[in-house]
């Protein structure tokens, strides 16, 4: 389906707001995900709150240089019953994220914007690796 240069700004925008999402409920996990069994999973969680920090500095100049103004909407955050569904919603965002920026790449290569596209290509990268990471503390 073609997009148009505005759709793609509001995709932009949309995936800003998930990113800030990400980075409140991964705060928020790391201050409640317990055990020994997550020690190093919470580790790994405040290493993704900073490279999450820079997905949205990276959409938002991005928003910006194509002419629309970066959102600062976060989606409610879901309380977690226990560690293992807070590493299950984890898990979840970052599955929607990653299939997002899969079409956001292909839309800034459809739309002509080269550029945008190459800016991308880092947090399709770093989020695939978040998305390993929380399988494997999943166990799947």
């Amino acid at each position: 389906m073609e997009i148009t240069r505005d759709q793609f700004v509001e995709n932009l925008n949309h995936d800003l707001s998930l990113e800030f999402t990400s980075i409140v409920q991964f705060v928020q996990h790391i201050a409640t995900v317990t055990g020994p069994e997550y020690t190093s999973t919470v580790e790994e969680l405040t290493v993704h709150v900073g490279q999450e920090l820079e997905h949205a500095k990276v959409l938002a100049e991005q928003i910006a240089f194509l002419g629309g103004i970066p959102t600062t909407t976060v989606e409610p955050v879901a309380p977690a019953a226990d560690s293992r569904a807070a590493l299950a919603l984890d898990l979840g965002l970052e599955t929607e994220q990653l299939e997002r920026y899969r079409e956001r790449v292909q839309q800034a290569a459809d739309l002509s914007l080269p550029d945008v596209a190459e800016a991308l290509r880092p947090l399709l990268t770093e989020t695939q690796e978040h998305v390993r990471d929380l399988q494997a503390a999943l166990g799947q």
